[in-house]
């Protein structure tokens, strides 16, 4: 029986609508969990640092085919620990500037995908604002420092968008629970009409991790 190993940044409670879906497209192709193809979830559940050694768990597997979800990190992880195993990834950024593919048309090597174009309505997304609230002026955007490569490239279409409309941004960083408290009080403190929020994931905390403070998990 293959097995298909499903690596994804997310945390499965908040993710398990994508692992449905993801069940009724291989059911569609004649493929059904348990009965003629399994699955192995590996979860990195917002922790950008355990993905490379859940990508090398699933390769010393010899799991048939990788599914790298959750950005371009679960993809890029999957890549560094495999050059032979097909890798399918669903990513909202450029895949050729995050060096997972050659090129669109011609991927090369055992990587190709989806891209969402997440970046590239950055600006529709800041306009969509403009023409919700004429009157704004200052416009608030969080994002996750944790995820620099994606959240660098929205914040520079975010930042050329808002020289365009006339538009000023106050920027605030998140990367759990803990953080969004601060950094909307921040907000409201710059007096900002409307947020715009950054794609990335944001990892959870658990009940002893909230008491003990989770986003020391995270590097500053």
């Amino acid at each position: 029986m293959p097995v298909i190993g499903f690596l994804s940044m997310e945390s499965p409670g908040q993710f398990m609508h994508i692992v449905n879906a993801f069940r009724r497209g291989l059911s569609g192709a004649g493929y059904v969990e348990h009965r003629n193809v399994g699955i192995d979830y590996s979860w990195a559940e917002g922790r950008f640092d355990r993905l490379p050694a859940l990508a090398a768990e699933l390769v010393s597997r010899q799991v048939t085919v990788i599914a790298a979800t959750g950005g371009p990190q679960s993809a890029r992880a999957a890549k560094a620990a495999s050059a032979t195993i097909p890798i399918v990834f669903v990513v909202g950024s450029d895949p050729v500037r995050e060096g997972l593919v050659t090129s669109l048309n011609r991927p090369g090597g055992n990587l190709t995908g989806v891209m969402l174009f997440i970046e590239e309505l950055v600006a529709k997304r800041l306009e969509l604002l403009r023409e919700l609230i004429p009157q704004a002026r200052v416009i608030g955007v969080l994002f996750n420092p944790n995820s620099m490569t994606t959240a660098e490239h929205q914040m520079s279409e975010a930042q050329g968008a808002a020289r365009t409309l006339g538009l000023e941004l106050h920027v605030v960083r998140g990367s759990s629970e803990l953080d969004f408290e601060p950094a909307f009080a921040a907000l409201v403190r710059q007096r900002v009409a409307a947020l715009l929020v950054e794609t990335s994931p944001a990892r959870s905390c658990d009940a002893a991790e909230l008491h003990s403070g989770c986003s020391r998990s995270y590097p500053r």
